[in-house]
């Protein structure tokens, strides 16, 4: 999706974004964008690793009844 956006198009939503919130504003929202993501990254990485935890959990325990 991103993919089909192009460099036009990037250009043109930096420049509307410029005139909208104004130079002064766009750090604190490039900022609190990239803190987002971090934590929405983290927390998909603990989601993942708890899930990955328990399938070998369950695995084990299928091996043991065998």
């Amino acid at each position: 999706m991103l993919a089909s956006i192009g460099v036009p198009g990037l250009i043109l939503i930096l420049i509307i974004a410029l005139i909208i919130f104004g130079p002064s504003k766009l750090p604190e929202i490039g900022k609190a964008a990239g803190e987002t993501l971090n934590v929405f990254k983290k927390t998909t990485n603990d989601l993942t690793g708890d899930v990955k935890e328990e399938l070998n959990e369950v695995k084990d325990m299928i091996k043991e009844n065998k």
